[in-house]
């Protein structure tokens, strides 16, 4: 597939455009204001594809994405990209000497939660602000000299807004990865360069009914098939309450006969089912 233009969560200098950096160096990058937008723009033909957050090491899922991706729009997954995140407190130059008495502390909700016992030994007095990204938060520090405010944000944001990091790494745990995935209105291969980590096949599952032992049928038309599931994961259909969809990960690429015969299987038992991508990842 020839990908000319990629649709990311921005501004410039957000930990989805590293991510985007990591896949698709040198091709022309258009930012979005929000999740939900880079999808629509992906709908829209704005972009080819679009690199967006899914999962967090520390926070677990980014229900935006998947509840956009399940109930709006339903885009395939043709890849993933897994980078680590490290967190950083940054100001305006004209604040480094008073930077301790910072009135207020932007960034993304993720991030904020990603620092908790930073900020709670640091500025208990202080409610964190959101904002739709770590960049936008740094663009907006940069914007406001005259405020002493604070962003928390990584080093190219730093950079790329001209502020100061004035406390490094951040974030509670150091084993703090983020997991994106690329997204295209068909199910094609993402031919790159860079080798891959693995494979996997994401599953939309719903069960047949609600019945003891409904969701013991479904794991066990993948564990007979020795197929294994790196994940597995339930969210609301939205339809009432105790009505679930689960999303499950396969930890190999589509095949012709184990994954096509455990669809089968599944769908002779009543299931629903979804393949919303089969793909290469990648860990930075």
């Amino acid at each position: 597939m020839n990908i000319t233009n990629v649709g990311f969560l921005g501004p410039n200098a957000t930990f989805t455009a590293q991510a985007v950096e990591a896949l698709f160096p040198g091709k022309e990058n258009k930012p979005y204001r929000t999740i939900p937008a880079c999808i629509d723009a992906v709908e829209n033909g704005e972009v080819d594809v679009a690199v967006v957050p899914i999962e967090n090491t520390i926070e677990g899922t980014v229900n935006l994405t998947i509840d956009y991706l399940i109930h709006v729009k339903q885009l395939k997954i043709i890849g993933e990209v897994i980078i680590p995140i490290k967190q950083h407190l940054m100001v305006h130059p004209n604040n480094i000497n008073n930077w301790e008495d910072v009135q207020g502390i932007y960034s993304h909700p993720h991030a904020i939660a990603q620092c908790h016992k930073f900020l709670y030994n640091h500025f208990p007095n202080i409610q964190p602000i959101e904002t739709s990204s770590t960049g936008a938060a740094a663009k907006f520090v940069s914007e406001h000299p005259e405020q002493n405010h604070a962003a928390i944000a990584n080093s190219f944001a730093a950079k790329e807004y001209g502020l100061t990091i004035v406390k490094h790494d951040i974030h509670d745990f150091d084993n703090n990865h983020t997991r994106f995935v690329v997204l295209h209105k068909e199910m094609l291969d993402l031919d790159l360069v860079k080798e891959n980590t693995g494979d996997k096949t994401t599953l939309m599952v719903t069960l047949p009914s609600d019945q003891a032992g409904a969701l013991h049928q479904v794991l066990s038309v993948f564990a007979w098939r020795k197929l294994n599931l790196s994940k597995i994961e339930s969210r609301p259909m939205k339809t009432g309450l105790g009505n679930y969809l689960f999303l499950i990960d396969i930890e190999q690429r589509m095949d012709e006969i184990l994954i096509p015969s455990a669809i089968a299987e599944l769908e002779a038992l009543g299931s629903g089912v979804t393949v919303l991508g089969s793909y290469p990842y990648y860990h930075i």
